[in-house]
C-alpha cells in the first residue's frame, strides 16, 4: 500500500514540477510570479482533447500538439501582455496583476466557448496495473512520471550545457549586465516563456490524461505548483522540483492515511510554514521584496 501511494505521489509531484519549473524560470529572470501560467496548462489539456477527438487518436501526438500550442500561447502572452510593461520599466506588481487578468479573461473565454463541462480523452494510457514489490501500480502513473522527469532532465541539460542556457543563467543574476554583454535579452525572455509554456502544456495534457480536461484545470493545479515553487525557493529550478515532489508525495500520503479533505489543508499549511520559517524556500536565496 505504501509503495503504491508513493508511486502515485511521484506521478502527481512530477506534474507539479513541470509547472513549478516554469514559474521558477520566469521568476529568475523577471522577478515576478507569472500567474498567466495557469491558462497555458488549460490550453494544453484542451488542445490535446480536441486533437484526439477531431483529428488523430494518437495520444503521444496529441501531447506534442499540446506542448507546441501552450508554448506558442506563452510567447504571445509575453509579447502582448508583458513586453509593453517591461519596456516602460513598470513595477513588477503591475506585471503580476496583468497575469491575473489574462488568466481570468482566458479562463472565462474558454467557458463561454466550450462550456464548463468535463471532457474525457477518447484515447488514453493503459489502465492496466503492474506488480512492483508486491504493490499494484498503475501504468499511467509510471508513464506520467517517466515522461515528466525526462522533460525536466532535458530542460536542465539545456540550461546547464548550452550557450543559450549560459545566457539564461547569467540573466538570472543580472539582466542588465547580461544585456551589456551583447545578449538580446528580449529574445532570451521570449525563449524562457516558450520553455515555461511548453512544460505547462505538457503538464496540462498529462493531467487531462490522468483525470479530465476542464476550464479551471490550470487554476486548480498551478496553485499547487506555486506552493511547490515557494517551498523549494522561487527562482531555483532544483528547488522547484524538490518542492513539487515533496508536495505530491505529502498530499498522497495525507489522502491515503488520514483524510482526502486534509489534502489542501496540508498544501497551504506547508506554504504558510515555509513563509514563516524560511521565506526564501529550501534552495532559494534571500532577495529583495518582489511581486
Amino acid at each position: 500500500m505504501f509503495f503504491q501511494q508513493l508511486i502515485n505521489g511521484l506521478s502527481i509531484g512530477s506534474i507539479y514540477a513541470l509547472m513549478a519549473v516554469g514559474y521558477s524560470l520566469i521568476y529568475s529572470l523577471l522577478n515576478f510570479t507569472n500567474f498567466a501560467h495557469s491558462i497555458t496548462v488549460t490550453i494544453g489539456a484542451f488542445c490535446a482533447f480536441f486533437f484526439l477527438s477531431q483529428l488523430v487518436q494518437n495520444l503521444f501526438l496529441g501531447i506534442l500538439i499540446a506542448v507546441l500550442a501552450a508554448g506558442g500561447l506563452a510567447m504571445l502572452i509575453e509579447l502582448l501582455g508583458y513586453r509593453p510593461l517591461l519596456k516602460k520599466k513598470a513595477r513588477r506588481i503591475y506585471l503580476l496583476i496583468t497575469g491575473l487578468g489574462i488568466s481570468t479573461m482566458c479562463e472565462n473565454l474558454i467557458i463561454i466557448s466550450f462550456s464548463s463541462r468535463f471532457r474525457v480523452y477518447p484515447v488514453n494510457f493503459s489502465n492496466e496495473s503492474i506488480d512492483l514489490f508486491g504493490a499494484s501500480v498503475g501504468q499511467v502513473d509510471l508513464i506520467i512520471f517517466v515522461v515528466s522527469i525526462t522533460a525536466l532532465v532535458l530542460v536542465e541539460l539545456f540550461i546547464r550545457k548550452s550557450r543559450v542556457g549560459l545566457a539564461i543563467r547569467g540573466a538570472s543574476y543580472d539582466l542588465d549586465a547580461t544585456s551589456l554583454m551583447g545578449v538580446n535579452v528580449q529574445k532570451l525572455i521570449l525563449l524562457v516563456f516558450l520553455i515555461a509554456g511548453s512544460l505547462a502544456g505538457l503538464a496540462g495534457a498529462l493531467l487531462g490524461a490522468k483525470y479530465t480536461a476542464f476550464p479551471t484545470l490550470g487554476t486548480a493545479m498551478t496553485n499547487k505548483a506555486f506552493i511547490s515553487s515557494v517551498f523549494g525557493g522561487l527562482g531555483s529550478i532544483p528547488g522547484a522540483v524538490l518542492g513539487a515532489i515533496t508536495l505530491g508525495i505529502g498530499e498522497t500520503m495525507i489522502s491515503s492515511y488520514i483524510s482526502s479533505s486534509m489534502r489542501d489543508i496540508f498544501a497551504y499549511a506547508l506554504l504558510v510554514i515555509v513563509l514563516f520559517v524560511r521565506p526564501s524556500g529550501l534552495m532559494g536565496k534571500a532577495t529583495e521584496d518582489k511581486a
